[in-house]
C-alpha cells in the first residue's frame, strides 16, 4: 500500500505509518501557501473511480504513482497560491456525494463523479474540515458543514477545532489530522490530548472502526493521510 502524508508531520507518526505501507512524504515550494504546501488533500482528490492529481504537483510524485502502476488523472486547473484557488481539490467524495464549495471544485472532479449528489458548503477547505465515514456518517470541526449535512439527514458528529495544531494558524481542522483505511481511523496525535477525544472514540467505535494513534502528542493537521491500495 502507498501512503501519502505531509513531510512536516512528527517523526514518530512517520515511523508508525511505515508499518502499514510505503510512505511518500509530500512537500512543495512556491505553489501554495507554506502552511498547506505539503498537505495531500490540497493536491490529491480521491474518488471511488480514480485518483485525481493537481497538474502542478511536482513531477516526482506523478512518477511515483506511475512506477507503482497506480491509475490517476490530472485535474484541469492548478492549485493556486491563495484561497479559493488553493482548495480546488479539497472536496469530500463518497459513493453518494460530492461535498464541497462546488463553485470552486475542479471540473475533473465533477466529470468523474457524475452520479454523485452535489452538496454545497461554504467552507472550501472541506476535506480538511470533514472526515467521511461509512454509511452516511461524518465528523467535522466546521459548524456550517455540520448544519448542511444534518439538514440532508446525514449523521454528523460536530467536534472542536481546539487542540488541533496547524503551523502558522491558531488551530487546524479535525479532518486534516486523520485518514481512513478499511476499518481503521488513523489520527496524527493522541485523543487523550484532544478536548473531544472521548466523544470521537465512542462515535468511531460504535461504527466498528479501530483507532490508530500515530504519535503521543497534540492532534496535528497534516492535510489528511491518503491510503492507496496496490
Amino acid at each position: 500500500m502507498l501512503i501519502i502524508a505531509d513531510k512536516k508531520i512528527p517523526d514518530e507518526a512517520k515511523s508508525n505509518l511505515r508499518k502499514f505501507g510505503e510512505l511518500v512524504l509530500l512537500e512543495t515550494s512556491g505553489i501554495t501557501e507554506e502552511s498547506i504546501s505539503g498537505h495531500p488533500d490540497i493536491f490529491f482528490c480521491k474518488t471511488p473511480e480514480i485518483l485525481i492529481v493537481a497538474p502542478n504537483i511536482p513531477d516526482n510524485y506523478k512518477n511515483v504513482l506511475s512506477e507503482k502502476n497506480i491509475s490517476f488523472v490530472e485535474g484541469r486547473f492548478p492549485v493556486g497560491m491563495k484561497y479559493p484557488g488553493a482548495a480546488r481539490y479539497n472536496a469530500v467524495i463518497t459513493n453518494d456525494f460530492i461535498i464541497h464549495r462546488t463553485d470552486i471544485t475542479d471540473p475533473s472532479v465533477s466529470e468523474y463523479c457524475k452520479r454523485c449528489q452535489r452538496i454545497y458548503v461554504r467552507q472550501g477547505f472541506t476535506r480538511c474540515s470533514l472526515l467521511p465515514l461509512k454509511d452516511g456518517h461524518f465528523i467535522t470541526s466546521d459548524t456550517g458543514i455540520s448544519k448542511v449535512l444534518t439538514s440532508k439527514g446525514l449523521c454528523v458528529l460536530h467536534v472542536s477545532s481546539k487542540d488541533i495544531f496547524l503551523p502558522g494558524y491558531t488551530h487546524g481542522f479535525f479532518g486534516g489530522a486523520c485518514g481512513i483505511f478499511e476499518n481503521k481511523l488513523f489520527v496524527i496525535g493522541n485523543f487523550n490530548n484532544y478536548c473531544d477525544g472521548e466523544k470521537v472514540k465512542l462515535f468511531i467505535n460504535s461504527l466498528g472502526y479501530e483507532v490508530v494513534e500515530l504519535y503521543d502528542g497534540q492532534l496535528f493537521d497534516g492535510g489528511s493521510i491518503i491510503f492507496i491500495p496496490q
